[in-house]
């Protein structure tokens, strides 16, 4: 089957995945612009940990959509390119996985370690490797490639819900703090 029709057959996926990692792409950065009303507050090292790669995982996810839905002439030039997004992802996951290690505002817990460095971890060795296989296994890899892809999608919505969770929980506990204090305060 020529190129552009095995890709085509991928087309309805790659829309409404490469869409959904671009909308909620906009929506982490609602999430960003919550943090000043949080009494948490974050540091840089704690937003290229945690806040970061979920813009980065949301936008790879939306890349592999543009990659897989342009009229390549031949397979080997999207392997090509998702091989080397794959693998820049997988050395970008390992260095979230370093600040991770150093964080000082907030340690992770087990769920922060799985949802922000195991689980996109094994999206991006499984993509680098579907890539891989592009040419001799086609099928199985575009499989391969598009659950890579489902999982960074729904490891970005869980830690971008995890962050708007974590940073409403704290901004109310806060404010609560906050009236509290300004009771003590105020004669009766």
């Amino acid at each position: 089957m020529p190129t552009h029709e095995t890709l085509s057959l991928w087309e309805s996926f790659y829309v409404i995945v490469g869409s959904s990692a671009g909308a909620l792409t906009g929506l982490q950065f609602v999430v960003m612009a919550l943090i000043p009303e949080s009494s948490q507050r974050a540091g840089e090292h704690e937003i290229n940990t945690f806040a970061t790669p979920t813009i980065v995982h949301f936008c790879v996810v939306l890349l592999v959509a543009a990659i897989l839905s342009a009229p390549w002439p031949r397979l080997a030039e999207p392997a090509i390119a998702i091989w080397v997004c794959s693998a820049l992802g997988i050395v970008y996951t390992l260095i979230v996985l370093r600040r991770a290690h150093r964080t000082t505002e907030y340690k992770p817990v087990p769920e922060d370690w799985i949802w922000f460095c195991i689980l996109p971890l094994l999206a991006y060795v499984v993509m680098v490797l579907a890539a891989g296989f592009l040419l001799s296994f086609t099928a199985v890899a575009l499989f391969g490639i598009a659950g890579a892809a489902l999982l960074l999608l729904f490891v970005g919505i869980h830690n971008a819900w995890d962050s708007a969770t974590y940073i409403a929980l704290h901004t109310q506990h806060g404010r609560l703090a906050a009236e509290n204090e300004s009771r003590r305060s105020t004669p009766s």
